[in-house]
């Protein structure tokens, strides 16, 4: 519409935007209902677009009112101007858009009634498609019925009978067939715009089957027919032989006295004459010789029909009997030849045989030949077979005749001299008799070599020709077994197919029923991918045989392979639909998963929805899924990783992988836990709304990453794990911010990002973190490795430590805000470490540096490189890094940078910087500037450095301060399994038991100077401890004996009370339940006396454990006096004193080394404490340092502090290390 008349018409704006918009809308509808297309033949999918259609018709009405209202808008506009223009305009643009309307709605109607109409001609060919695949399989039935039977007249007439009724059938048959194929094409022709594939391979495939049963009868038919002629035929024909036999061999016999007469041979007219007659007769005989055979053969049969008969017997003996007259009559055949034959020129005679010979050989030769290739179908390799039967015979026949000729030659050529032999050319000339008679000699040897030469060819070609028959019929008949049977299998599923209700249709309550069928039916059809497989190897066993199969042949098998397919879809997308209602309709919605665990497993589900497994086969139950089982399995694979927080993040990135957490954004686990409303972090979550969140997030995984997300699987393995994580006791319920905090820590995401997001959930809402909230936070974190038994690494199960290190890193702020969290967390505090390593190995798993490794010379290193910052091009790869290898002149502490990504030249030159100052430094300034990997904070329940041991700790006797980190993990899980006791008066800061006290005077000491008053010698430790431990731990188990008496007193006091009013005793106190007390006095009498049992054995560890640790002291010191009280002569010691590191964390074998990380362009410097470059000291130089530092451990002062122990431990442990260090560099000088 112009623009000038909307200036001068300001109202036709608002006309001009509502007819655009319906036009379109219109425009839109009709491309819509032009490109719906319905499957033809689909009942489900046709009710479902009729549905559609019919929505759409009350969207158009719906929208009828807008129509009018345009219409009295754009009369009202006409009405108000006068601008002709406007009114042509519209006035066009109301009858366009009433035509367009009117278009729509024809398109929608006629699509309906179009819809109604296929919809009744389906269902009537749906019918006649079930009548005649009825028809079919009834005749399969009886195709399959018939078997071998006698080979008699009657056997052989009733056979004839049941196959001409069965044509009879088949005619009448005929008619469904018919019916099925016309309304097919009725379909086919009116309904060609949508899809019809499902009507035209129906219809190919029963025509198909209909064509080979039809062909197959009338072939059954026509043999039997023959049969039956023959055998009829049978007693006139032997007859009729017999009768000639007699006269032939009449004939035989006057011909061979004829010939054995005196003279007669010397008479040639009188020998041309008989040879006619011979020629007659051999004639005759070689035309009755394949009569003869067929007798033999049909004889045969009959015999075998007749067995135990006395007509078999009659027969038999006629048989022989003509057996033997052909023989002697083919005898007598030979033997007149052989008589005629000597009265003529012998060579003449001999050389015209061999080459008849030869030309009959090149003959049959071709013959052979014109009979290959291999049919492609069993009936006409069949025919081949019977063939090349008829041909073996021939050459059974001839060979007699070739055998007698070539003897006859053989013996004529052995008479004849050899003299002269070696004259085979000479110049032409007239030759003497004896040259002739050479030349002849040479000419038949010639040809009976080349005869005999084709004769075996011939008959070699004949065998092999044979074999390759006798495999393609072997091949081809299980070829024909195989698809017979397959196609059994596929029509038997197919009709359970069809059965198959719409799963809209189907009630809620039967939605279970109807799975188990369908899971049901693909057991039974999953084995059919054997079938299908054997099948199809048989058909390309028979390609590389040089068989081209028949086209009939191809097309089953082509229909065979589409119907396997067509129904695995059909099956799974049964499957699909009916979990999917399921899921969303059922009453637990939690069936899809059983799917999870295949046999012998079954996913049960306990009373509080929470999952179970059962292994049939060993009978047994367990809370995690035998994929879990199996990964955590797999897990003790990392457990050779000596440092614990590689150790860790390397498990949780394979647990990452496993769950598909690595594919997941932060965005999308946003979005989903949006989506189900979980804001309330301090409220429980159900199983259901567990795995409903989680369904969400691997359904919108599975469209990304189709190939590699099983969402049964995946959703019930990260149920699982969390589970493990929040849910131990398999309560059902674990808080929102539990299961954020896991699925966030997992997933795919920058660290910083994961950061603010785990911040922001504990936060309140003006942004900042009290110590409780950040305890929450930290406590859900922890709970990670602590799964995976790795907690004691990072600080232990404690994390108020932690919480006290971030407020303090804030100046002891009331609150913090996100952003000195952050700043926190940059410094990886060590119970938040395997977070930011997770994140390193999850980067260098791809990562490659062209650098060689110089333990194990992997090259390039693939993974973590770590380069010394104390040696020049020095490279370990992560493998001899995590295993502790190191290679000569150098040592775990010294200074290290790790790479997770390759490095640039910056870097290198940066490292070649630092190294080069290293080189200069001495270990005063290492010992001064220690560094370490992460940020460590002072709790009781903390480990080493950053490293456990692999399993369950191997002790070394020698290794006091092993056995004590071994002490406090063998605390923390007494801690864990009894609960704390708690005193009402103790402040919850200060609720630390005395084991934990005592672990933590040790940690304290480790970073301070010991005083002078502190004891120095094992002995002095010994009477310390006597003195202060024991005398307190009797005190406490006195005075746990006098309340227990107390508690017994009190007890049998109630008894005899409760005795006197008549009631039922008591139990005794074993027999108490502590659920349901007689009376509250019960009640805290039976929990004050459980905590008092609780604490007793805590004592009772507590006092075990001090005594390990004396015999330990005990032991390290004989052995200490033992090698000072060697001569020091004998010690021949030199080397170098290498400085004891600054504190026994950075010392312990098992320690972390200290590391240069570097993630991107972010780095922390870590630098251990020995230097290599001290000038050496002699041999007593050494031994006096040590002698010195001994001495110094054992003053004369003794003090009463407990934590002098440890100390004392401490100094103890560097002597020892300096004297080893000693010895060892002594020895490495010799």
């Amino acid at each position: 519409m112009p623009s000038s008349l909307m200036l001068e018409v300001p109202a036709l704006a608002d006309f001009n935007r509502a007819w655009t918009e319906l036009t379109e809308w219109l425009s839109l509808l009709d491309r819509v209902i032009k490109s719906q297309r319905v499957m033809v033949g689909d009942l489900e999918d046709i009710n479902e677009m009729i549905i559609k259609q019919k929505a759409t018709l009350q969207d158009l009405e719906q929208r009828r009112p807008q129509l009018e209202e345009l219409i009295t808008a754009a009369q009202n506009l006409k009405n108000k101007t006068s601008n002709q223009e406007a009114r042509t305009i519209i006035t066009d643009r109301i009858e366009r858009i009433q035509n367009q309307w009117d278009e729509v709605q024809e398109h929608l109607q006629n699509r309906r009634q179009q819809l109604n109409e296929m919809l009744k001609d389906s269902t009537q060919w749906l019918e006649a498609k079930e009548e005649a695949e009825q028809v079919l399989g009834q005749a399969r039935a009886k195709l399959e019925s018939w078997k071998e039977g006698p080979y008699t007249i009657d056997a052989i007439q009733k056979k004839i009978t049941e196959t001409k009724q069965l044509t009879k059938d088949l005619h009448q048959w005929q008619i469904n067939v018919d019916v099925a194929n016309d309304l097919a094409l009725k379909l086919l022709r009116d309904y060609s715009a949508d899809d019809t594939r499902k009507v035209h391979m129906i219809t190919e495939n029963i025509n198909a089957s209909w064509g080979s049963i039809q062909k197959r009868v009338s072939e059954r038919e026509a043999a039997l027919e023959e049969t039956h002629r023959l055998l009829q035929q049978f007693p006139l024909d032997l007859e009729k032989f017999l009768a000639w036999l007699t006269e032939a061999e009449t004939t035989a016999n006057v011909l061979q006295d004829a010939t054995h007469k005196e003279r007669l041979l010397e008479n040639s007219k009188g020998v041309k004459e008989l040879m006619k007659q011979w020629q007659d007769l051999q004639g005759e005989i070689e035309a009755h010789t394949d009569i003869y055979h067929n007798l033999d053969e049909n004889s045969q049969r009959i015999l075998r029909s007749l067995e135990g008969s006395d007509d078999a017997v009659l027969l038999q003996r006629r048989l022989d009997n003509m057996n033997f007259k052909w023989s002697e009559l083919r005898k007598k055949s030979l033997n007149i030849r052989s008589h005629l034959e000597a009265s003529s020129d012998q060579w003449k005679r001999l050389h015209l045989s061999l080459q008849e010979l030869l030309v009959w050989l090149q003959l049959k030769d071709d013959e052979l030949s014109r009979q290959a290739p291999i049919g492609g179908d069993f009936p006409a390799v069949q025919k081949q077979n019977d063939v090349h039967r008829a041909f073996k015979r021939e050459l059974k026949t001839k060979e007699p005749v070739i055998m007698s000729t070539l003897e006859t030659v053989r013996i004529f050529l052995t008479e004849q001299p050899l003299e002269g032999l070696e004259k085979l050319y000479q110049e032409p000339r007239e030759l003497p008799p004896e040259e002739r008679a050479q030349n002849v000699t040479r000419l038949l040897r010639k040809q009976a070599e080349e005869v005999n030469t084709e004769w075996e060819k011939l008959n070699l070609h004949s065998a092999d020709w044979q074999r390759k028959i006798d495999e393609a019929l072997k091949r081809l008949q299980e070829l024909q077994e195989a698809t017979d049977e397959l196609d059994l299998k596929l029509r038997q599923a197919e009709v359970i197919k069809g059965s198959w209700q719409p799963v809209g249709d189907l009630l809620i309550d039967s939605l279970q029923d109807h799975l188990e069928k369908v899971k049901a039916l693909r057991g039974e059809v999953a084995p059919l991918r054997e079938n299908v497989g054997h099948v199809n190897d048989l058909a390309r066993q028979l390609s590389t045989l040089g068989i081209q199969l028949s086209p009939y042949n191809l097309s089953t098998l082509e229909d065979l392979n589409t119907r396997w397919k067509l129904l695995q879809v059909a099956v799974e997308d049964r499957v699909r639909q009916l979990h999917e209602a399921h899921r969303d309709f059922g009453p637990a919605s939690q069936h899809f998963l059983s799917t999870s665990v295949q046999g012998p497993w079954e996913r049960a589900i306990s009373p509080n929805k929470v999952p179970y497994y059962i292994n049939h086969e060993t009978q047994t139950t367990c809370w995690d899924h035998p994929k879990m089982t199996e990964l955590y399995q797999s897990l003790a694979d990392l457990n050779n990783v000596r440092f614990s927080a590689y150790r860790t993040a390397m498990k949780l990135r394979r647990l990452q992988k496993a769950l598909c957490l690595d594919l997941l954004s932060l965005s999308a686990a946003c979005d989903a836990l949006d989506q189900h409303n979980l804001k309330q972090n301090d409220q429980p979550m159900d199983i259901l709304q567990i795995i409903n969140c989680l369904t969400t997030i691997y359904d919108r995984l599975e469209q990304e990453h189709n190939n590699l997300v099983n969402v049964p699987l995946c959703v019930d393995m990260c149920l699982n794990w969390l589970l493990n994580v929040y849910d131990t006791g398999r309560t059902g319920r674990i808080r929102v911010l539990s299961f954020k905090t896991g699925i966030v820590s997992l997933c795919k995401a920058h660290l910083e990002d994961k950061y603010r997001y785990l911040f922001k959930q504990v936060a309140s809402s003006t942004g900042f973190c009290d110590q409780r909230r950040l305890g929450l936070l930290l406590h859900d974190s922890i709970q990670i490795p602590r799964q995976l038994g790795e907690v004691a690494s990072f600080g232990g199960s404690n994390i108020e430590p932690s919480v006290r290190s971030c407020f303090q890193f804030a100046n002891n702020k009331p609150e913090i805000e996100a952003a000195l969290f952050l700043d926190w967390m940059r410094l990886e505090p060590q119970s938040m470490v395997w977070l930011p390593v997770l994140h390193r190995v999850a980067a260098a798993e791809t990562a490659k540096h062209q650098a060689k490794c110089n333990i194990c010379k992997e090259c390039p290193i693939i993974g973590f490189r770590y380069r010394s910052l104390k040696h020049f091009n020095y490279d370990i790869c992560q493998s001899c890094f995590f295993s502790g290898r190191v290679a000569k002149g150098h040592k775990m502490h010294y200074p290290m940078v790790e790479y997770c990504t390759p490095t640039t030249s910056g870097e290198d030159v940066r490292d070649f910087a630092k190294v080069l100052k290293n080189k200069f430094r001495t270990k005063r300034y290492f010992a001064k500037h220690p560094r370490m990997g992460y940020l460590p904070v002072q709790t009781v329940l903390e480990g080493d450095n950053m490293e456990t041991p692999a399993s369950s700790p191997q002790l070394s006797h020698d290794d006091t301060h092993s056995r004590i980190e071994h002490y406090a993990s063998r605390l923390a899980e007494m801690e864990n399994s009894n609960g704390s006791y708690l005193n009402d008066s103790i402040s919850p800061n200060e609720s630390i038991d005395d084991e934990h006290l005592l672990i933590q005077h040790y940690c304290q000491s480790l970073n301070q100077d010991s005083p002078l008053s502190q004891p120095r010698s094992p002995a002095q430790i010994l009477i310390s401890l006597e003195s202060e431990e024991r005398g307190e731990l009797e005190r406490i188990l006195a005075d746990l004996e006098e309340e227990n008496r107390n508690l017994q007193a009190e007890y049998d006091r109630l008894k005899q009370q409760h005795e006197h009013k008549g009631l039922s005793p008591l139990p005794s106190p074993p027999e108490m339940m502590p659920t349901s007390p007689q009376s509250p006095r019960d009640a805290e009498l039976i929990a004050e006396a459980k905590l008092l049992r609780q604490h007793k054995g805590r004592l009772e560890a507590r006092m075990q454990i001090l005594e390990d640790h004396n015999k330990q002291l005990e032991s390290q010191l004989h052995r200490l006096r033992q090698l000072l009280e060697q001569p020091q002569a004998e010690a021949k010691v030199n080397g170098t004193t290498v400085s004891s590191p600054s504190t026994s964390l950075q010392r312990s074998d098992s320690s972390q080394p200290m590391l240069l990380r570097v993630v991107g362009s972010q780095t922390s410097e870590s630098m251990g404490e020995e230097d290599l470059l001290s000038p050496p000291q002699d041999s007593s130089t050494g031994l006096e340092e040590v002698m010195e530092q001994l001495n110094n451990s054992f003053p004369s002062s003794r003090g009463h502090n407990v934590g002098s122990l440890f100390h004392m431990a401490d100094d103890l442990g560097r002597a020892m290390e300096s004297l080893v260090s000693v010895m060892t560099d002594e020895e490495g000088a010799e």
